[in-house]
């Protein structure tokens, strides 16, 4: 333990938080204590409180992580293709590869993010969690307008509202895909991905520019 104790700071927060988010994961993050995050990490629960006030702050550092390595994913997506629909199918297979790869930051970022700075006492990484949101927003923002320049999308999209009646659709069918896989094999004769496929076309050819009836499901 006296070795540890000479750590920096961060890797104890570091590590409290990775085994936070295993309980959360697992067991619900109302269900988790602040008992139940101390023993899962070895610490007793005096030495958490050292490195975290209470549990909404290790929630926090969190959310902050999981908006983090989205952005990784969206900024990687986008920067690797050209034109507009190349770009919408690369941000489609980022997200579900990131909810892949982290379904529980994949539910974080879904969570309500903090926007006010000026009227209620906030943690320094609900800040930080919001201007990583606003990076994800202007790239997908650019995305958009530059699709529209190119005329591959329609020049009538309303921006932002487009921005995120997409998000939450494009999420939704992620999440519908991963809960209802049972079904979607039995009552419609798909596997996950052919029924994703079906609806990420779908949704773009809503914004597509001279788009005529949804392709058939193959």
């Amino acid at each position: 333990m006296g070795r540890r104790k000479k750590q920096p700071a961060s890797l104890h927060r570091e590590s409290i938080a990775l085994s936070a988010q295993e309980l959360f994961f697992n067991k619900g993050i109302e269900a988790t204590t602040m008992d139940d995050i101390a023993k899962a990490a070895g610490y007793s629960k005096a030495t958490l409180y050292v490195y975290f006030e209470n549990k909404e702050e290790i929630i926090g550092v969190l959310v902050l992580e999981s908006m983090k390595k989205l952005l990784s994913y969206i900024t990687k997506a986008i920067k690797s293709n050209t034109d507009t629909k190349t770009r919408y199918e690369a941000i489609c297979r980022a997200l579900v590869q990131y909810h892949q790869d982290y379904p529980f930051y994949f539910e974080l970022a879904l969570s309500k993010i903090n926007i006010d700075f000026n009227n209620e006492k906030w943690l320094p990484e609900e800040k930080e969690t919001f201007q990583v949101g606003e990076e994800i927003n202007a790239l997908l923002i650019s995305f958009l307008k530059e699709g529209i320049k190119s005329q591959e999308l329609r020049e009538d999209l309303p921006i932002l509202p487009t921005l995120f009646a997409f998000w939450g659709m494009l999420s939704g069918v992620i999440t519908l895909a991963d809960h209802k896989k049972e079904y979607l094999q039995k009552e419609l004769s798909l596997s996950p991905e052919a029924f994703l496929q079906y609806s990420f076309m779908m949704l773009y050819q809503s914004i597509e520019r001279g788009t005529g009836t949804n392709e058939e499901i193959k």
